[in-house]
């Protein structure tokens, strides 16, 4: 009798040790580390301008981040303590891809960027970054002559000045509704050029404007068509 209960009391230890196992192999299957998705990021700095210091994080599904030290309002003031301005961003598919694709070709930036010619002015220094499960690399500079850097630091400078146009027209909006006239009509000529890219992201602040009455038509009129042109860009 003793002999069947120690049988039996066996048993249920190897099925509980069986269980034990399994569950812990389930649990290391699920603690796998997922690899993390491949970032593209610029870092901007340059004393003396309205935004001295910041950073553009890109994800290839269009996600990501923008991370700024700014001078507040809307005129750079000397000597003022800057203010931090951290948002969420959603970019386009076709900017997004146009990021990745100029990052692959130049090697995940493991390559040259800076010129090498002599008294170039000081249009701030720029670092761009690539890291993922393929690679990572990252190239600074002042200014550079490979077109593939350009058009991608061209690129890059445009989304970030819209994104700080979203605090400039916000300001303004609070602060000085006349003052809306001008920004807004500045920031239709730099869309129109092709220097403020990817207006989706401030769709919100342009939604708000167009949407308030107390506004000059007119700025609401482009606030409208800034809008529609997000659809396209």
């Amino acid at each position: 009798m003793r002999w069947v209960v120690w049988v039996a009391l066996g048993g249920m230890m190897a099925f509980g040790s069986g269980a034990m196992l399994t569950a812990q192999t389930a649990s290391t299957a699920t603690a796998v580390p997922v690899a993390a998705p491949p970032v593209v990021s610029f870092q901007f700095e340059r004393a003396g301008v309205a935004v001295p210091r910041y950073t553009l994080l890109v994800r290839e599904d269009g996600t990501g981040s923008y991370q700024a030290e700014v001078l507040p309002g809307v005129a750079p003031v000397a000597g003022t303590p800057t203010e931090h301005v951290s948002r969420a961003i959603k970019l386009t598919p076709g900017t997004a891809a146009k990021i990745f694709k100029a990052a692959r070709e130049l090697k995940d930036f493991n390559i040259e960027c800076e010129a090498k010619l002599k008294n170039v002015a000081n249009t701030g220094t720029k670092t761009l970054s690539y890291a993922g499960p393929d690679g990572r690399g990252s190239c600074a500079y002042n200014y550079s002559e490979n077109k593939d850097v350009t058009m991608l630091t061209d690129t890059l400078l445009g989304i970030a000045f819209t994104l700080d146009e979203a605090r400039r027209l916000a300001f303004l909006h609070r602060f000085d509704r006349l003052g809306l006239d001008a920004e807004m009509a500045s920031l239709t000529e730099e869309a129109k050029a092709g220097r403020a890219l990817e207006l989706g992201t401030i769709a919100p602040t342009l939604t708000s404007i167009a949407n308030d009455t107390a506004v000059m038509e007119r700025v609401r009129v482009r606030a409208e068509k800034l809008l529609e042109l997000a659809k396209v860009q």
